[in-house]
């Protein structure tokens, strides 16, 4: 059980990102064919992908900390001693950590904001926060994930094994 627990936990954000690509490509394409063979369009499919790919992006932020793959500039990191790299390494996810919390906080106050308008989509008449949860959601996982991974490099570089 705690094995497939740490599985799901492993590829959270590819449950849900790999998922949603095949249906908002499954989507894009049926639209097209709707448009361009039938002469009809769908009104809600546009705006499905759209929210999708707003969740797509915010979860994909998780997905890139949990990789290591966001963007760096390791040119000052690559010339310091072992030891001042990790120093370096724990301020900065300490930094993107705090950044994340104050996104975080402020995606929490639109969803807020948006629900005490009960602001609906136009198409599906969904609440709007669904969609905006996504910010305080993607922070989340993605402060979690630069902690898990700060932690990992930081035990990998002690000479211990990062798994």
């Amino acid at each position: 059980m705690k094995e497939t627990l740490l599985k799901v936990w492993d590829h959270l954000e590819e449950f849900f990102l790999i998922p949603s690509l095949i249906i908002s490509t499954g989507l894009i394409f049926f639209q097209v064919i709707m448009r361009y063979v039938f002469r009809n369009s769908l009104s809600w499919s546009e705006e499905v992908v759209r929210y999708l790919y707003v969740w797509q992006t915010w979860v994909g932020v998780s997905y890139a900390a949990r990789n290591g793959s966001h963007l760096r500039i390791t040119m000052l990191k690559d010339r310091l001693p072992e030891k001042a790299q990790k120093v370096l390494e724990v301020f900065v996810v300490i930094v993107w950590v705090g950044f994340a919390v104050f996104v975080m906080i402020q995606g929490i106050s639109a969803v807020h904001a948006i629900a005490s308008f009960g602001q609906k989509s136009s198409a599906l008449r969904l609440p709007m926060q669904i969609c905006y949860l996504s910010i305080p959601v993607g922070m989340v996982l993605m402060s979690v994930r630069l902690i898990e991974h700060t932690i990992k490099y930081l035990r990998k570089s002690e000479g211990g094994t990062a798994e």
